[in-house]
């Protein structure tokens, strides 16, 4: 499967490229960047996949986070996929901003006509991962996740249940029970149908409540002036289950920071510092 380069840029001393290519999961054209340190060029390195929210795409994250600079120092290759298929054109798809195009939550849609495209699980864990070791110097024995609000949703969610292919996992603000929120409840419905036992496997809270977990402790940042905290959020459910299960879990609370890159580059640093312990970098 070919790539098609969209632009590169050189970024404290290593490369940031954005990519598009045809996608025989999502039946459409994806896009994605992908920054490689400079270390590359002699070494096969560890690969960091981060996961963006609603209404993103890669460029967000890519233009918004600073996250190059902590990537090349750890020596990280960066991917960025997009967080939904793009120009299907399904009736409601671009109607709101919690569903369709832009919020396409990891999972695979089961419900017509969101079946035929919105695939975006299989897309980071099987198509968009083999894309990656195929074209790229990486150490596939060292993979992590992380991501943002829904994106932390698809960090947990797709860590947990593949731990032998993404061995360390961290998110900001993630989304931990999407059965038992707004944005979760509206998506799942649509995208899953209606009954709620089909929604366990795309569910952090109840993956981890059903013996899910990581070997490596579980790192979430969240603000305390967070819009979302309250109704969207409840990072304390799973900080729960995670205690009656023994998962090992790191929560922090920021007091003053909200849901924005503002508060994600604050933090950035820190977890690459987090996934580079968990995947052996550093002692």
């Amino acid at each position: 499967m070919s790539l098609v380069v969209k632009s590169q840029q050189k970024s404290f001393s290593g490369i940031q490229s954005v990519y598009t290519h045809d996608s025989e999961t999502t039946q459409c054209e994806m896009e994605f960047s992908v920054y490689t340190p400079e270390k590359t060029d002699s070494t096969k390195c560890p690969t960091l996949y981060f996961l963006s929210g609603l209404t993103c795409t890669q460029e967000n994250v890519t233009t918004k986070s600073g996250f190059q600079k902590y990537a090349n120092e750890f020596g990280f290759v960066v991917v960025c996929p997009d967080t939904s298929p793009r120009d299907s054109n399904h009736p409601g798809e671009h109607d709101t901003y919690d569903f369709g195009s832009g919020a396409g939550f990891y999972l695979n849609a089961t419900q017509h006509p969101w079946s035929q495209n919105y695939k975006m699980y299989d897309y980071i864990v099987t198509e968009l991962h083999q894309l990656i070791e195929n074209n790229f110097n990486v150490d596939h024995s060292r993979c992590g996740l992380f991501g943002h609000s829904m994106g932390g949703h698809g960090a947990l969610t797709i860590g947990l249940r593949n731990p032998a292919q993404f061995h360390s996992i961290s998110a900001f603000s993630p989304i931990v029970a999407p059965s038992q929120c707004p944005w979760g409840k509206n998506a799942f419905t649509k995208y899953l149908g209606g009954d709620e036992s089909n929604w366990k496997n795309y569910d952090a809270y109840e993956l981890i409540r059903s013996g899910f977990g990581s070997k490596n402790s579980i790192l979430i940042d969240q603000g305390t002036d967070d819009n979302f905290l309250a109704e969207q959020l409840k990072p304390e459910l799973f900080e729960s289950a995670c205690q009656n299960q023994e998962q090992s879990l790191e929560l922090r609370l920021h007091e003053g920071y909200d849901h924005s890159y503002y508060f994600i580059s604050s933090f950035m640093r820190d977890h690459f510092e987090f996934h580079a312990k968990n995947l052996g970098l550093l002692d």
